[in-house]
């Protein structure tokens, strides 16, 4: 009797571990990396940055990919070439008229351009080692996010860009950056 009763405790607590490890897995697969990864082996449906980019110092790179044009999975990175890098990820999963939308939206706010997704892997890692090298890491989901961009090879452009003003760090405050932020910024450029 008691040695069944232990065999029931053992199975008892097999199952428990199988069922753990099952919800592992599956919040593993739900994760933003492994999101971005899965999306990076469907064909490149868009890729646009903000026209104004280095002019303004403000912008947003946007590579869209899916299987079909009804369902698309995209990365969207502000950047700040002037100084901060890229200050913030989005990535999302929508239908394509969504997509549509939040794209007439951005386009509303500054016009977008098609570039090459070569180029805008380029930038990005360009203006991530370019901030970090005066203090500012990037958003710290960007290494998840970039995975979007699968095989597209950064060394295929020949882009050479050139970030701040004139070569040189220029800060400007966020709406949301409070005052203590703004004078460590400050105090981290000089």
């Amino acid at each position: 009797m008691v040695n069944m009763l232990l065999k029931r405790a053992k199975k008892a607590q097999r199952r428990k571990q199988a069922v753990a490890q099952k919800r592992r897995e599956e919040a593993l697969g739900a994760s933003l990396p492994a999101r971005a990864l899965r999306s990076s082996s469907t064909p490149i449906r868009h890729c646009f940055l903000t026209e104004s980019v280095f002019e303004v110092g403000m912008g947003t790179l946007i590579l869209a990919r899916g299987a079909t044009p009804q369902h698309i999975a995209f990365g969207s990175f502000l950047l700040d070439t002037f100084c901060l890098g890229i200050k913030d990820v989005m990535f999302k999963s929508v239908e394509g008229k969504a997509f549509e939308m939040y794209m007439a939206a951005m386009n509303a706010g500054s016009p977008m351009v098609s570039v090459d997704p070569s180029y805008a892997r380029k930038l990005l890692r360009d203006l991530a080692a370019w901030s970090q090298a005066i203090g500012f890491a990037p958003h710290r989901d960007f290494a998840a996010v970039e995975e979007i961009f699968g095989d597209v090879s950064a060394d295929a452009s020949d882009a050479v860009f050139r970030f701040g003003r004139e070569g040189r760090p220029v800060y400007i405050p966020g709406p949301s950056d409070t005052g203590p932020l703004i004078e460590q910024r400050i105090a981290q450029l000089r």
